[in-house]
């Protein structure tokens, strides 16, 4: 049994067979994180910490943009 794997070992590995499955995740999160930049420009002045939500829309990728809809979006109810 092999513990340790290097880059040598990536050239036996078939990407393609995989990308199938990965690509409608990369749309998709992709498409979440454009969603959630535009609502979050449209309504910028309703939202407290802009600057803060788009960091964590950015850096924190799908769950980011998912949290700025669950939690983001209510700063403007109390308002």
């Amino acid at each position: 049994m092999k513990l340790h794997y290097g880059f040598d070992d990536l050239k036996d590995f078939n990407f393609m067979a995989y990308l199938p499955i990965i690509l409608p995740v990369i749309v998709v999160s992709g498409v979440l994180i454009l969603i959630a930049l535009i609502d979050l420009y449209r309504h910028r002045k309703m939202r407290e910490n802009v600057v803060l939500w788009a960091f964590i829309i950015l850096f924190a990728n799908t769950i980011g943009s998912i949290l700025y809809f669950v939690l983001g979006r209510k700063d403007s109810e109390r308002l």
